[in-house]
């Protein structure tokens, strides 16, 4: 995807779970701050991680403080020697945390599914992929499930590390299971419903708290492993519903320009 590679990453990330119509709203109520990123759109694949019983996914939906996935990630289909992201991705008391280093296809389909490391000469990219290992040694996953979607990125004109990603085409399989083998999978969600991505590193610029309240859009816990999780391995019917907005939570989107005047931190 790029020149250069952000192996770590610290931030908060939201999600929103959108109509078609909200997403056209937010689309052009935020180009004042924003600009497409210089790939604009493309699509991601993804390799999941996880022990027999499930138990990473399973540990994730209680909500815990802590959590951890183990994933590999691609753009687009990549070839034997096409770039490859081994990420292990971390989320504590809300903040996101991941370390990531780039392998080739087939290096990294090696590593993760043989237990072949690679040598690496970088130093940074070496402790990296000494954190996954131990943390493949500890849980002994397998890949467990691929899981694509079609993504438009948008950045701040005047921060780039605020982002803005719009996922549709969610689609997942357990079949085929290597992120050389085409980006097809039954669908997740239905192509009326748009996911949107917040990632910020700190406070949220008044602009979009302004904009998400006045259009009555929230964040919502989604997953998309795990809702794959609950589609395919528990047999649960039905997608998440676009949360609507309570009594309680419209009140205190109400309360953001004066909050915001009185000098309080905003968040996503």
């Amino acid at each position: 995807m790029g020149e250069t590679v952000q192996r770590s990453f610290e931030r908060i990330e939201k999600k929103y779970l959108l109509t078609r119509e909200q997403y056209e709203q937010i689309s052009q109520g935020m180009r004042p701050w924003m600009t497409a990123d210089r790939y604009s759109r493309y699509t991601i694949g993804n390799l999941y991680y996880d022990t027999e019983d499930f138990r990473l996914i399973r540990a994730s939906l209680q909500k815990p403080v802590y959590k951890e996935k183990i994933r590999a990630r691609s753009y687009g289909v990549p070839g034997d020697q096409g770039p490859v992201f081994v990420e292990l991705k971390k989320k504590f008391q809300g903040v996101v945390y991941k370390r990531r280093a780039v392998l080739g296809a087939e290096t990294a389909a090696r590593y993760l599914d043989g237990g072949v490391e690679p040598h690496l000469e970088d130093p940074t990219a070496a402790q990296i992929c000494r954190e996954i290992t131990w943390s493949m040694r500890r849980w002994r996953p397998r890949a467990r499930a691929y899981i694509a979607y079609d993504r438009e990125a948008w950045q701040g004109t005047e921060d780039p590390e605020l982002r803005i990603t719009f996922d549709t085409g969610l689609r997942g399989r357990d079949r085929d299971l290597d992120l050389r083998l085409g980006d097809g999978g039954d669908p997740i969600l239905p192509p009326d419903r748009v996911l949107m991505e917040v990632k910020i590193p700190g406070a949220a610029p008044l602009w979009m708290a302004e904009l998400f309240s006045g259009l009555g859009v929230f964040p919502t816990s989604f997953s998309k492993y795990g809702v794959w999780y609950k589609q395919q391995i528990l047999g649960q019917d039905g997608i998440p519903a676009v949360p609507e907005r309570t009594v309680r939570e419209r009140r205190e989107r109400e309360r953001v320009p004066a909050l915001w005047e009185r000098g309080e931190i905003l968040y996503a």
